[in-house]
């Protein structure tokens, strides 16, 4: 495979598989962040069921991820998990947390019910908070010497970490909203519709600060968007501009698709706006996979080592892609309180 570039190809795997752990696990994580908020128990109960056939396997694209950057880019996973080892803990045990939610909340009544919707909600909301920590911490750069991580146990834990925590627990909220507006009716449907009305307000304010903070982490990142403050290289930013234009576009389609009473145009507007924000990331951190020292090709592993796992991350993809979309085609449709777990 001389010919072939295996580290590009590696890493447009892994960004593919990142992405897709956001579309689907966002949402399901998105309906628990709303969960307590719903109007009665009952509803409480179709929100989850919404979510309880696909969950699990939403996760799958978690473990691809993780599984590809060890094995395909051990330099990076050896420098960067050092730096994030406490939010990733935070991020897994809230899982935990929330994956027994599904297994005993139908089973619990009173206050043992009410112990395991907070155990979904709070599960939902410190999972994705550290998910944002992450890569917040990722952004902001991570100190390395000679391809070691060198900083301290708290260095991802920074104003800029923060916002993108909070930026992802808002995103993942509009994702969950609008999963509920294809899988829900009536009531529910509408509350639904008002959240992800709130959630899109918000999320759009906290990509503007996001994007806006980004080129002040880190020359490397001013110089992709040609915005070394206080100056402007405009022959660089001009043919970026697109992206932004692109994000008020999709905003607004969106929006008018949530007031219009659309099934799924909202969750598609949505899928449409987390891929702008994220063309935005990577534009801003590429070519490195740890930023801003370790670029791609400095971070991958030997040529026939990444040959051979392409060799079977081809054979797996599909399968995984064939079964998830299975399950999604096989519990389409609406969802009412007495399907699910029981």
């Amino acid at each position: 495979m001389d010919y072939v570039d295996l580290p590009m190809v590696w890493a447009f795997l892994l960004a593919i598989a990142v992405f897709m752990y956001v579309l689907l696990d966002g949402f399901d994580l998105g309906v628990g962040i709303l969960f307590p908020f719903a109007e009665s128990d009952g509803d409480r109960d179709i929100m989850m069921n919404s979510v309880a056939p696909v969950w699990d396997g939403n996760e799958t694209w978690l473990i691809l991820g993780g599984g590809g950057l060890f094995a395909a880019f051990p330099k990076a996973y050896a420098a960067l998990m050092p730096a994030v080892y406490m939010p990733i803990g935070f991020m897994l045990i809230a899982l935990i947390f929330r994956g027994v939610a599904f297994e005993f909340r139908f089973k619990a009544s009173g206050s043992g019910r009410r112990i395991w919707d907070q155990a979904f909600h709070w599960g939902s909301v410190v999972a994705t908070f550290a998910q944002g920590l992450v890569l917040g911490a990722l952004v902001q750069g991570i100190n390395l010497e000679q391809g070691r991580f060198a900083g301290g146990m708290f260095d991802w834990l920074t104003p800029f970490a923060f916002v993108t925590g909070c930026a992802l627990v808002w995103g993942y909220t509009l994702l969950g909203a609008c999963w509920l507006v294809i899988k829900t009716e009536g009531r529910l449907q509408a509350w639904a519709r008002r959240a992800g009305l709130v959630a899109v307000a918000v999320t759009l304010l906290m990509m503007a600060v996001v994007s806006f903070w980004v080129p002040a982490l880190d020359a490397a990142a001013a110089d992709r968007w040609g915005l070394r403050y206080p100056e402007i290289d405009w022959s660089t930013l001009l043919p970026l501009t697109p992206v932004p234009v692109l994000v008020g576009l999709v905003a607004w389609q969106l929006v008018r698709s949530l007031r219009n009473e659309s099934t799924y145009s909202p969750y598609l507007w949505t899928v449409a706006l987390f891929m702008l924000g994220y063309v935005g990331l990577l534009i801003g951190i590429f070519p490195y996979l740890v930023p801003y020292d370790l670029s791609i090709h400095e971070a991958a592993a030997a040529p026939n080592s990444q040959g051979l796992l392409l060799v079977g991350a081809l054979v797996m993809l599909p399968v995984i892609l064939a079964y998830t979309a299975y399950v999604y085609w096989i519990f389409r449709g609406k969802v009412t309180a007495d399907a699910g777990y029981h």
